[in-house]
């Protein structure tokens, strides 16, 4: 059995041990795909662009072919500011039954482009009054406008008869909603909201267009789409694109949708039962991805390995917000929080690499100084009330669980969709998005570490956790910053899980503990093992970040890097004689042991480059940076990290796969011997030394 049939495997135990305890856990993800070796605005930073939406289409034909008697739907997406109208949102709308919902023409992107063009043929008008007479056998009333808006149709459910004169009706001759800037947290459509419907139909070079309203039942869009595929088939149409308002979603259908995000394609995948129906569907799209050339990661000319560069969000609720979890288990979320606090390995271990309170996901005791204690007296008033309702537990931690700003859309844990008062529909879900997450490489690691937030929520279901909250103080951005301290605490959340029952097999165990993106470089000198990791850093915001706001994107500066260096010998007795230093200063090391035995270990903290605009001005680059390793026996060697290409030379492209990423970062990592040991070494001053890294910034 491969290794991808063992993940499958593992996950199939997992959904057994949620059954078990009889609970219902729908799982979403939201992976991200870029085009790795585009250099190009869309694919770096902007949404928008080039060839994008050419490859969102196809990336959702395949999907499409996959999934039959589904409905392709070219609907309205978000409205940004500062953008002129709304993204597109291709989206993939089907029955879980299994049942068709769509019976009629082909859509366009589905239509074979190797069979000769044909004329166009206006067909709008014959489908309009198709469509009319079928609403009308529905007993629906329903009526096509006088012209010269013969193409557009009016109905109404109740039995009243729909007004049908435009100077009655103004919105009856309303433009496109594709075209219209948005106002407002979500569009809306005045008509519908009145009890009448309006679909629009128009010729166009690929076939028809059917612009159609906004409908809040499902059981009332599947008979509109039902009569649409109808009319459409009575009129010949040949194509179909159906656009307009976003359907309407309940426990009996399935919605994805595929849309542009800065510098990626995302897909918000229709939420799941079960993890192993949540790995089919990731695998699915990666495939529909690769035929592409879209990629989960990016490899950047030195080797580092970065994510698409759109996260990787995972959301959990219930089939029905009704049936949230976090909804019928009113302590959930608080557990949640809780728990969170009191392990950072679910916060940074595999997170983006902005991390810390001026991120798109800060952890809440990233935020306001007062935060922590406030949030206790919260989740303590929270316990004290029974049965709270939904409007209650989202009131009582939103204000908690957003960025220093007050945005609570930039959290690690997402609220803003549980039961949001302000954001119309899409807020009351009774969903919560893990935000804090790189987009993993493959859907077999996506999909593990969704088995571990989702057992770590079935667990804290079981046995809902009333621990204090933990003031982690420096030891948040000193010792888990370091990749040791979040394996270890990973292993105390792995344990807390095989305790209680939700303990996952070791191919899930050995994908979330995974960590090579991050290691530099592994090398044996003597009876020494030396690795090299980066470390996380916590950048900050710079500039008038009000103003930036505004336009889309902020500034930070990611001058400073950090890194971590770990000591083993098989000669345990020698590795204690082992010194590490930086220029003059000697490097305090951490006695420390993991499962492969003793080791010892450091971080340190430099300024890799002199940014455009940042912090500390005048403080130059302090790249490439030396680390002198000495004992008195074994010898002296040096260790130069290079950020680039350790002799200045250009690299000849991209590298073409990970393997050839990770040489890259091993080969700027150049170890020398060293016939001089170091002479006069001191210990740096308090201000640069923290509980576990030290501050070169301050040589």
């Amino acid at each position: 059995m491969d290794s991808e049939d063992d993940v499958m495997q593992a996950l199939a135990a997992h959904d057994e041990a949620v059954a078990r305890c009889g609970r219902t856990i729908w799982v979403g993800a939201e992976p991200t795909y870029t085009d790795r070796n585009a250099e190009t605005p869309q694919w770096l930073f902007n949404a928008l662009g080039d060839d994008k939406l050419q490859r969102g289409q196809r990336m959702l034909k395949r999907v499409a072919q996959a999934n039959p008697g589904a409905a392709v739907l070219h609907c309205v997406g978000r409205q940004y500011s500062g953008e002129p109208c709304p993204r597109w949102s291709l989206g993939l709308y089907l029955r879980r039954d299994g049942r068709p919902i769509w019976q009629g023409p082909p859509d366009v992107l589905l239509v074979n482009p190797k069979e000769p063009a044909e004329t166009p043929v206006a067909r709008s008008e014959a489908f309009a009054a198709a469509l009319t007479g079928v609403l009308n056998s529905f007993q629906w009333t329903a009526a096509t406008l006088d012209a010269p808006l013969t193409q557009r149709v009016v109905f109404r459910t109740d039995g009243e008869a729909p007004v049908t004169d435009v100077t009655v009706e103004p919105l009856l001759n309303r433009p496109s909603l594709h075209g219209d800037k948005v106002e407002g947290a979500e569009v809306t459509d005045s008509l519908a909201e009145s009890g009448t419907y309006l679909v629009v139909a128009s010729d166009e070079a690929e076939g028809l267009r059917v612009e159609l309203p906004r409908v809040s039942d499902v059981a009332e869009f599947e008979r509109l789409l039902s009569a649409v595929s109808t009319a459409a088939l009575e009129a010949e149409v040949p194509a179909i694109l159906l656009s307009g308002f976003p359907p309407p979603v309940d426990s009996t259908v399935a919605w994805t949708t595929i849309t542009p995000d800065p510098a990626v394609i995302e897909v918000n995948m229709a939420p799941v039962g079960c993890a192993t129906d949540l790995l089919t569907r990731l695998r699915e799209l990666a495939n529909a991805a690769d035929a592409e050339g879209l990629s989960t990661y990016r490899l950047q000319y030195n080797g580092v390995e970065s994510d698409s560069g759109g996260g990787g969000h995972i959301t959990f609720g219930g089939i029905e917000p009704s049936s949230s979890p976090f909804l019928t288990e009113p302590s959930l979320l608080s557990s949640l929080v809780r728990y969170f606090n009191r392990h950072p390995s679910l916060s940074y271990l595999h997170a983006v690499d902005s991390v810390g309170s001026d991120s798109q996901a800060p952890r809440v005791d990233e935020t306001l100084s007062q935060a922590l204690p406030e949030l206790s007296l919260a989740l303590e008033l929270l316990s004290r009330v029974e049965n709270p309702l939904p409007e209650t537990i989202w009131g009582t931690l939103a204000p908690f669980l957003s960025d220093p700003s007050g945005n609570s859309h930039r959290a690690e844990i997402n609220i803003e969709k549980l039961a949001n008062p302000y954001l119309g529909g899409r807020g009351r879900l009774g969903l919560v998005e893990f935000r804090a997450l790189r987009m993993a490489a493959d859907p077999e690691t996506m999909a593990s570490l969704a088995a571990l937030l989702r057992a770590i929520v079935a667990m804290l279901a079981e046995h809902p956790s009333s621990e204090p909250l933990i003031d982690w103080g420096e030891s948040l951005h000193q010792r888990f910053s370091l990749p040791y301290y979040l394996h270890r605490d990973l292993k105390e959340v792995l344990a807390d899980l095989q305790t209680q029952g939700f303990g996952l097999a070791p191919p899930l165990v050995d994908r979330v503990l995974c960590d090579q993106h991050r290691v530099l470089k592994e090398c044996q000198l003597g009876e020494l093992r030396v690795e090299l990791r980066r470390a996380l850093e916590f950048w900050p915001l710079v500039g008038d970040v009000a103003t930036q706001e505004r336009g889309g994107s902020r500034l930070i500066d990611s001058s400073t890097s950090r890194i971590e260096i770990r000591l083993r010998s098989a000669n345990t007795e020698s590795l204690a004689d082992w010194t590490v230093s930086v220029a003059d200063w000697i490097i305090p090391l951490q006695q420390e042991a993991d499962d492969e035995g003793s080791l010892r270990l450091a971080g340190l903290r430099y300024r890799s480059f002199v940014p455009l605009a940042g912090l500390h001005p005048t403080l130059g680059a302090q790249s490439p940076l030396t680390l002198t390793l000495s004992h008195p026996i074994e010898g002296t060697w040096n260790i130069t990290i290079h950020e680039w290409h350790p002799l200045g030379e250009p690299y000849p492209g991209l590298p073409s796969t990970i393997d050839e990423a990770r040489e890259r970062r091993a080969a700027r990592c150049v170890v020398q011997s060293n016939d001089n040991p170091p002479a006069a070494l001191t210990a740096p001053p308090a201000e640069a030394v923290g509980e576990c890294v030290v501050d070169l910034r301050w040589q």
